[in-house]
Formats: C-alpha cells, sequence, structure tokens
C-alpha cells in the first residue's frame, strides 16, 4: 500500500530576518521509494517559527485531493500547537491560556484549514540529528532563503 511522508523544515538567518521553508514529498511502498517530489520557497523578512509552520502549509495545500499524509516536522512548535494546542485557541477566541493573542495565527488558522481536507499523521523528529529527510528539507529551506539573503 502506498503511503506518502512530507519532510517539511523551516530556516531564518537571524530571528527575524530573510527565511525559507521546504518539503521533501516521498510515496513509497514499505521500505521501497515509488518517487519524489521537493518543494522550497521563502520571505525576506520572517521569523523560524513562521518558516516551519509555511513548511507544513505548503505541503498540505500543495497536494491536490485528500489524501492520507504523516507530516514529520523537527519543529516542537508546530507538532504541539497541531497537535495540542490548537484547540483550545479556537476555543478562547484565538487567544493563548494567558488571554493573549496566539502568535502567528494567520498561519495557524490557514494550516488548520489545510489540514482539515486530509487524514493527517503528525510526526516530531530531532533535527541536525543525521535524519536523511530531515536534513534534505532543511537543505530546501535554506535553498529558499537564499534569494533573500544580503
Amino acid at each position: 500500500m502506498t503511503e506518502v511522508f512530507a519532510f517539511t523544515d523551516g530556516a531564518c538567518s537571524g530571528n527575524p530576518g530573510p527565511g525559507g521553508w521546504g518539503v521533501l514529498f516521498q510515496a513509497r511502498d514499505g521500505d521501497r521509494l515509488l518517487r519524489e517530489r521537493e518543494l522550497c520557497g521563502g520571505e525576506a523578512l520572517t521569523t523560524n517559527n513562521r518558516m516551519e509552520l509555511m513548511a507544513a502549509i505548503m505541503a498540505l495545500e500543495t497536494l491536490s485531493r485528500p489524501s492520507s499524509v504523516t507530516v514529520v516536522t523537527d519543529s516542537a512548535y508546530v507538532k504541539d500547537g497541531i497537535t495540542g494546542w490548537l484547540a483550545g485557541w479556537k476555543r478562547n477566541g484565538w487567544k493563548t491560556a494567558a488571554r493573549k493573542p496566539v502568535k502567528n495565527a494567520d498561519l495557524w488558522q490557514r494550516l488548520d484549514a489545510a489540514r482539515a481536507r486530509h487524514d493527517v499523521n503528525w510526526q516530531w523528529v530531532r533535527g541536525h540529528d543525521g535524519h536523511p529527510e530531515n536534513e534534505r528539507a532543511d537543505a530546501l529551506a535554506r535553498a529558499g532563503m537564499a534569494p533573500f539573503r544580503p
């Protein structure tokens, strides 16, 4: 059975500063790689957290039809936000438990809408730890940032 994976990463040079996001898609049948696709992009002035969110958003928005997909991220912010904090933020009118506005609410709302079309499994991996697909997603994020660096 074919499984779809989206390995995502964000990068920023300075925080805020020029940033990039990257996505490595893989379709697999067990251990056998069937196909791959890479995406990247960036912004001139952003934060690392925004780029981590953009990577996950672009992964899900790029899928042309509802899919079962595993999103693999090295961002605890993205993983914890989407699997834990989001429901409370929505209940609280996009405010934190401390009643402060949720940072990056525009992107969290976009990610929430993008995931609604799919059956998404969220996985966290340690960044910069030799995970081959995470390293490739990191390289894509840095490539997406490159046009915006001085």
